[in-house]
């Protein structure tokens, strides 16, 4: 190994780690040619040719990277499937998702929303939006939000692990609005609440005059993959119609349940 490839295994531009960033690169390289040797590699790379070699080791290592037998070249291995299958599962829970937020929208012509938990925050997944004069029109689609201000976002963080509970709670908690929850022993028992009760509220948390409410979606191991929620102005949706739109929610996120291999 040289002084310059020492150098580069720790940091590379803008902070970046440089063997994970090369390791990538290896993985598109493939992708593209299907298979190479070390020795192409390391020069696509600009390396030595031992610091492709224990790239490729590493890579190998994780089933990502397999050698071809009849030429000793790299082709892409099976383990790269295993990681694509998280993202098929993901884009079947969008295909579904859409479907009964299209249904569910359809029968409260409320804007409907389903939301995953993803590395700190709920993101939005699928919309579907009512039609009334007065309506929650913003497109959430993509949109991380944060998890202790929003009715999904509540309703991921409840039935968290409890590591990602306790680490939620040691952030601080931004004020989005004057309703929104930020003292974490506050926002600990309104998750005891919302796990009791099974639905969350957020009403003007996060966004003034809007308010929305979220049930979970559980999945086919029994755990929570999504939630459910429908938004509107608050002046339509106050706290006294909450317990009718639950029913209407926990229906809707039972069928998206089915769809997901849940057991009734």
């Amino acid at each position: 190994m040289t002084d310059m490839d020492r150098v580069d295994d720790v940091s590379g531009v803008g902070g970046a780690v440089q063997s994970v960033d090369r390791a990538i690169q290896i993985l598109e390289m493939l992708s593209d040619a299907s298979t190479l040797g070390v020795s192409e590699i390391s020069r696509r790379l600009g390396v030595h040719r031992s610091t492709a070699f224990r790239l490729l080791a590493t890579l190998e290592a994780r089933n990502l990277v397999e050698q071809e037998e009849r030429r000793g070249e790299y082709q892409l291995g099976f383990g790269v499937l295993r990681l694509a299958g998280r993202i098929t599962a993901r884009m079947d829970i969008v295909k579904d998702a859409q479907q009964v937020c299209d249904e569910l929208t359809a029968e409260l012509n409320e804007t409907s929303n389903v939301a995953i938990f993803d590395a700190g925050a709920a993101v939005n997944v699928t919309q579907a939006t009512g039609t009334r004069l007065v309506s929650v029109t913003r497109q959430y689609v993509g949109q991380r939000t944060p998890l202790h201000a929003t009715s999904t976002g509540k309703v991921l963080l409840a039935y968290a692990p409890a590591a990602t509970l306790r680490q939620a709670l040691s952030q601080p908690l931004e004020k989005c609005t004057e309703n929104t929850l930020t003292a974490p022993a506050a926002l600990e028992d309104h998750l005891t609440l919302v796990r009791d009760r099974g639905w969350a509220a957020a009403m003007e948390e996060w966004e003034y005059d809007t308010n929305a409410l979220a049930v979970p979606v559980f999945g086919q191991d029994g755990g929570v993959v999504a939630a459910l929620s429908i938004t509107a102005p608050s002046f339509r949706m106050p706290e006294s119609v909450f317990p009718d739109l639950v029913g209407v929610l926990l229906r809707h996120s039972r069928q998206l349940g089915a769809r997901l291999g849940a057991v009734a």
